[in-house]
């Protein structure tokens, strides 16, 4: 659990400042649970600098209650938590000083958004808040107001907890929190967790992830961890102390992860991964005659293919589709399909006199028509899928055929300003096995929303 606060204050002097507001949400990793907002009467003097820029006076804070009469709600929204601010050092000690005046020692774990930002999206012009909210496009309102800080500090963190595919920030946050080290009965982790899309982690009393799984209902699917019978599953029970999740609203974005996060850090409940996810492919190749055709044969890393498929079977039902769809030829194990709805077997049948260039580049513009909706190969786009939420939706990022990574945003800016878009992305390698997913996902769900960028949109 976290509290991610932000304080305004008078002003002045090291260690002489006085609080005169005070925000804090209380973040469960996913969404807001709680959140303490408040003015502080801070007994003294606001510096005039800070009056211009908070537009907090004196006046304002006349009738405001005073820090201790707040105080005892700021131990309870943040105890168990650890406090997330920008700048953490500067809001650690505003608060540790103000408390140690009351005879209170204030000590909570911190973590620092700055630090975290400058870890996880390397290389800004600036870590500012409110210049790196505006370089990754999340909205902020009544800026320099601890209300507004605060809350831009949550979508901020929430963004950088995506990025974390190391899970370096959770790991680090189990091994500090000594409840959560001790053995849990299953049936209380199944309870808190939600049903929804994502991609959950088994952790053991080290806060080590023994497992990574991706599901379209996460409560279902810990649930059959927990009840099965077999030896993996009896292995993850004896060793589970506590199970984690990052909502992805889209299986495609959860599938991605999966695979991407069990190779950064090798649980060791995960089966290694094959070699490949696939055993087939669809390849092209140009005959005698001047006409594209399209071969199923065995995988081979070593030639282009146009897309590629988890078994033989799938392919032929999914050719056998196209070729009525788009009047298409293919190759079985080298021998050629004829169907009477197949052009270019059609003008065959006009014994040569069909056969010209007219006629095969009408064929060859059909099977390239083929090509292109199922090969994203030199093609830039944004393929969107749902959100975590309501109002969100989520981006996959493809650059000249290459896979970049994904993002989630709520505001068409985001999506349609590229260099926005390229910052709330969370970086994922581009390899054989996500090419996959990405096209076994997109002949699946047809209705996906494909966002196609011109070159020139890029410059």
């Amino acid at each position: 659990m976290y509290a991610i606060l932000d304080i305004e204050t008078t002003g002045g002097k090291y260690n002489e400042e006085g609080i005169t507001e005070i925000a804090i949400y209380k973040f469960d990793g996913h969404e807001v649970v709680d959140q303490f907002i408040s003015l502080v009467n801070p007994e003294r003097d606001i510096q005039p600098f800070v009056v211009n820029l908070t537009g907090i006076n004196s006046k304002m804070l006349r009738n405001a209650p005073k820090f201790y009469e707040v105080a005892k709600r700021i131990v309870e929204i943040t105890e168990g938590c650890v406090v997330v601010a920008h700048n953490a050092q500067f809001d650690n000690r505003i608060l540790t000083t103000e408390f140690k005046r009351l005879g209170f020692e204030f000590d909570r774990e911190t973590l620092c958004t700055v630090e975290l930002a400058k870890t996880l999206i390397p290389d800004l012009p600036s870590y500012s808040l409110g210049k790196l909210v505006r370089s990754l496009g999340i909205p902020v309102t009544d800026r320099h107001r601890a209300s507004g800080d605060a809350l831009a500090t949550v979508k901020l963190f929430k963004l950088l907890l995506s990025k974390d595919v190391e899970k370096t920030i959770i790991q680090t946050f189990l091994r500090k929190e000594p409840k959560l080290q001790l053995e849990p009965k299953l049936i209380d982790i199944i309870a808190k967790m939600p049903s929804i899309t994502g991609v959950y982690y088994i952790h053991n009393k080290e806060g080590r992830i023994i497992y990574i799984g991706k599901s379209k209902n996460i409560k279902r699917r810990i649930n059959q961890h927990f009840t099965g019978r077999d030896r993996k599953s009896k292995k993850i029970q004896l060793q589970v102390a506590t199970v984690t999740f990052e909502a992805t609203g889209s299986e495609l974005i959860a599938l991605l992860k999966e695979s991407h996060e069990i190779k950064q850090n090798k649980p060791i409940f995960n089966r290694a991964l094959r070699k490949t996810l696939f055993s087939h492919a669809l390849y092209s190749s140009t005959d005698s005659n001047g006409y594209t055709n399209l071969t199923i044969d065995v995988a081979d890393g070593r030639k282009k293919s146009i897309t590629t498929f988890s078994n033989r079977q799938s392919a032929k039902d999914f050719l056998n589709r196209a070729v009525e769809t788009y009047s298409l030829c293919l190759k079985l194990s080298g021998l050629e399909k004829t169907l009477s709805s197949c052009f270019k077997y059609e003008l065959k049948e006009c014994e040569g006199a069909c056969i010209n260039e007219e006629n095969t580049a009408l064929y060859n513009k059909r099977v390239q028509e083929f090509i292109d909706k199922y090969s994203y190969k030199n093609q830039d786009m944004v393929i969107i899928d749902k959100g975590r939420e309501i109002d969100e939706r989520s981006a996959i990022l493809i650059e000249n055929g290459v896979f970049k990574g994904y993002g989630f945003y709520e505001l068409n800016h985001q999506l349609n300003n590229i260099d926005i878009l390229k910052s709330i992305i969370t970086p994922m390698e581009n390899n054989r096995h996500t090419q996959h997913i990405i096209q076994s996902y997109l002949r699946k769900n047809k209705r996906l929303k494909i966002l196609k960028f011109e070159p020139n949109t890029k410059e």
